[in-house]
């Protein structure tokens, strides 16, 4: 799962509208960011299996840190509790740690039985919407349309920059995902890992959209 990610990031702008889009993505997206270092340092591991499912050919074989249930758990208290020492905003640090929490259970929708309830468990949790390109496409595109239109609707442009930025960023989202489904796998797990990191920038890209629109309560 890609963009419904980004899509919750979107629209929890409505429910929390002091806090930078940047922000947002950066809760909503937080595990799969960490997960691509993870990676590099060879604590935990990928596997590119074409074909594994119709919608992606990565095979999780181990990755309890990042995407475990309990880790995920204590990674949205954790980034909850810095947002609260920074600000002081208990309401805003519970989106921001909910947020973290809804990409485990996003991603619980669409994976194959690989989610760890916790490190060394033997149990594993997937729903395995990916068995199916029209579900995965529906499911994706549904939480990614609401999340943009609560966006758009709750925010607006104080410049030309706040709204071609905005569907500058929605075209490429756009893009990126149609390249990850359609496109060629990628040659190795270091491209995994680094094509990961490359997310930064889209976080990046929120707070600069977010410094030329203004909430509109």
């Amino acid at each position: 799962m890609f963009i419904a990610h980004f899509g919750v990031g979107f629209g929890a702008k409505s429910i929390a509208p002091k806090v930078s889009l940047g922000t947002l993505f950066l809760a909503a997206q937080f595990i799969d960011l960490l997960w691509p270092t993870l990676l590099l340092l060879g604590l935990e591991q990928v596997r590119i299996v074409p074909g594994a499912t119709v919608v992606t050919p990565l095979v999780f074989d181990n990755y309890p840190i990042s995407h475990s249930l309990l880790a995920v758990i204590g990674w949205a208290v954790l980034l909850g509790a810095i947002h609260y020492g920074l600000k002081r905003d208990t309401r805003n640090a519970t989106i921001l740690g909910l947020l973290v929490l809804s990409h485990w259970l996003l991603d619980l929708m669409v994976h194959q039985p690989d989610l760890p309830l916790y490190p060394g468990s033997t149990i594993f949790a997937g729903l395995n919407v990916w068995s199916s390109l029209s579900l995965t496409l529906l499911l994706e595109g549904s939480i990614f349309a609401i999340g943009v239109w609560l966006y758009a609707r709750s925010t607006t442009a104080t410049d030309a920059a706040g709204r071609w930025g905005l569907h500058g960023l929605v075209a490429f989202l756009l893009l990126i995902y149609a390249a990850n489904l359609f496109g060629a796998p990628p040659p190795n797990e270091a491209a995994i890992a680094w094509a990961g990191h490359a997310q930064w920038l889209l976080v990046l890209w929120g707070y600069w959209i977010d410094g030329h629109r203004h909430a509109k309560h």
